[in-house]
């Protein structure tokens, strides 16, 4: 029995130091704390063009016009790689049958895209001119280089902090402190929201082989600031 007694007061007392000291502890969030943002934005001009070519074929034989396409295709791939400061690469490409009213195979259609991208504005223009008797212009684009982007965050990412900076010590004297230390922060770039793209029709664009006009837009580039501050008195 002494022994039962003295086995029941052990546990009561583990119970107790477990409950008093040996849980978990929360501590409180700490007083003063502002969480706040910052960002700054500019507009860079787009630097970078993309043109979309785009050749059409139509005939009984789906082999047939899948050749001819590929033929074109590599046709005015090899020409584009030819010019400086242009680069090239195929696009879409798709074969697919035309229905009669009865749901029967009439014919065969095919299309065939190739992707132009380059820096020199005048030299993708004029080379766009001189390819139109066998791919038209589908589709212009613009975008900035990675060089552009990186130099316009560079720019921005110091703007920004500064900018977070002056307003945590601005909203820290409104609350009545007298300064602050940053408790964390993260900086993050947006990216460029890029042009709209411009769309052409493919019979507008065939009629000779002068210059496609290109003239490129702005992009928008923005960096945020987002973090926490410790107000100090």
């Amino acid at each position: 029995m002494k022994h039962l007694l003295a086995a029941t007061l052990l546990g009561t007392t583990a119970m107790v130091a477990a409950a008093q000291g040996g849980g978990p502890t929360h501590e409180p969030a700490p007083a003063g704390v502002l969480s706040l943002s910052a960002q700054a934005a500019t507009e860079v001009p787009t630097d970078v063009v993309h043109l979309t070519l785009a050749a059409e074929q139509e005939g009984a034989e789906p082999g047939a016009i899948s050749s001819a396409l590929s033929v074109k295709t590599a046709d005015v791939i090899a020409q584009a790689k030819r010019t400086n400061g242009v680069q090239a690469q195929s696009g879409g490409f798709t074969i697919y049958p035309s229905n009669d009213k009865n749901g029967r195979i009439s014919t065969w259609r095919g299309r065939a895209e190739v992707i132009l991208e380059s820096r020199d504005f005048t030299a993708v223009s004029k080379l766009a001119g001189q390819l139109a008797s066998q791919m038209q212009v589908q589709n212009i684009s613009f975008s900035l280089s990675r060089e552009a982007r990186q130099a316009a965050e560079t720019r921005l990412t110091e703007q920004a902090v500064a900018s977070f900076r002056d307003k945590a010590q601005a909203t820290t004297k409104l609350f009545g402190y007298g300064s602050y230390t940053i408790r964390e922060v993260q900086v993050g770039e947006v990216g460029a929201v890029q042009p709209m793209p411009r769309m052409y029709a493919a019979k507008a664009m065939m009629a000779d082989s002068a210059p496609v006009p290109v003239e490129g837009g702005k992009a928008q580039v923005t960096v945020t600031v987002n973090g926490s501050v410790q107000m100090l008195k």
